[in-house]
């Protein structure tokens, strides 16, 4: 336990305690003052113990010492899953089947057999989100952040090719240390990444290289500096009238590649901005807005950046990140390399055209 985490512990208890004096001693941190009126000490202990590190309370003459010891306790638990979270991730399993059937040419309604063509698909997209939506969820339990488990949205196949909207978790209390926002942010697209990247690997081994058809309708999948480099691995000397027909593991790796840039920007309450907001503090706001005034130019490339900074200012109606207590304390050179890391996914995922109809 370090000062910043010990103060921390501290602030949550604003409420009931009033702290006079701080220090340190053998190696753990102590804490004198009195309990405000209306408090007493099991109003204190019960905050302490959902904290995770070692507290013992003591009171004497009215003076309360609080000593803080240890590291962090990790404790997952297994937790029950609601009917809702459930439902919803069912529910899309069904739609991802679908979607990925249809990909293989399925007619499931004359043949309702052919919706097992499309488990790869379901398997490894939702095997991405998943692993992206747990990260979140793993570190937030590790920093002692209430969030739920991830909500699978699911999307009709018919009208959205994937049949997923995405996941997420929602946080369900405050994130005050500057470490957690950046780990609990960066932990999910690293997951995302690290399961996308074999998947699309996999997927471009097992796709078949066709004959461009200049009059041929379909959608042309934009590239990214990744996509590129294992295109050349796995598909050297491609000739310029032969493309690649995605095997729908490979897109499911695609996606994930797509939704992992997409949730690296450094706008708001998205995993970038969280990462950014830790790294650079009020520096945030100018670093957000650069980022949301570069979708215009590229809407002019794709309509799809503009789609997306409506749905950024619908759903979050601001650039800025919401102010967290211990801004000012430093990150540590381990969180700094993984705010680094997240840097350059977002350069090796980024694609300037996701989506384009000929």
């Amino acid at each position: 336990m370090n000062e910043a985490q010990f103060r921390q512990t501290l602030v949550k208890l604003d409420g009931n305690f009033l702290l006079k004096q701080i220090g340190q001693s053998n190696g753990s941190w102590i804490a004198i003052g009195r309990l405000l009126s209306g408090s007493d000490i099991g109003d204190v202990q019960r905050i302490l113990n959902k904290e995770p590190f070692d507290y013992l309370i003591s009171s004497e003459n009215e003076v309360i010492t609080i000593t803080g010891s240890g590291e962090a306790n990790v404790i997952l638990r297994i937790p029950k899953i609601p009917k809702l979270h459930l439902g919803l991730f069912l529910a899309t399993v069904l739609t991802t089947l679908i979607a990925g059937a249809m990909m293989e040419g399925a007619n499931i309604f004359s043949n309702p057999m052919e919706i097992t063509k499309g488990i790869p698909f379901s398997f490894t997209l939702l095997l991405i989100l998943g692993c992206h939506e747990f990260g979140h969820y793993y570190y937030a339990i590790k920093h002692n952040v209430d969030a739920t488990l991830p909500y699978f949205i699911p999307a009709p196949p018919f009208l959205f090719l994937i049949g997923t909207f995405g996941a997420f978790i929602k946080i369900k209390s405050p994130i005050y240390r500057r470490d957690a926002l950046l780990q609990i942010g960066a932990a999910g697209p690293i997951a995302g990444f690290i399961i996308a990247v074999p998947a699309l690997i996999i997927g471009l081994m097992i796709s078949s290289v066709v004959t461009v058809d200049s009059e041929q309708v379909g959608i042309i999948l934009g590239d990214s500096i990744l996509m590129k480099l294992l295109t050349f691995v796995i598909h050297p000397g491609l000739p310029e009238n032969m493309d690649i027909l995605l095997h729908p593991v490979a897109f499911a790796g695609w996606i994930g590649l797509l939704v992992t840039m997409l949730n690296l920007l450094p706008i708001s309450q998205l995993d970038g901005g969280h990462i950014a907001y830790a790294m650079l503090g009020e520096k945030h706001k100018t670093v957000a807005k650069a980022a949301f005034l570069t979708l215009l130019p590229l809407s002019f490339l794709s309509l799809n950046w503009l789609i997306w900074g409506v749905l950024i200012l619908v759903l979050m109606r601001s650039t800025k990140h919401p102010p967290i207590h211990d801004i000012k304390t430093p990150l540590s050179k381990e969180n700094m390399y993984i705010g680094y890391a997240c840097l350059v996914i977002f350069f090796l995922c980024f694609i300037p055209v996701p989506f384009q109809i000929p």
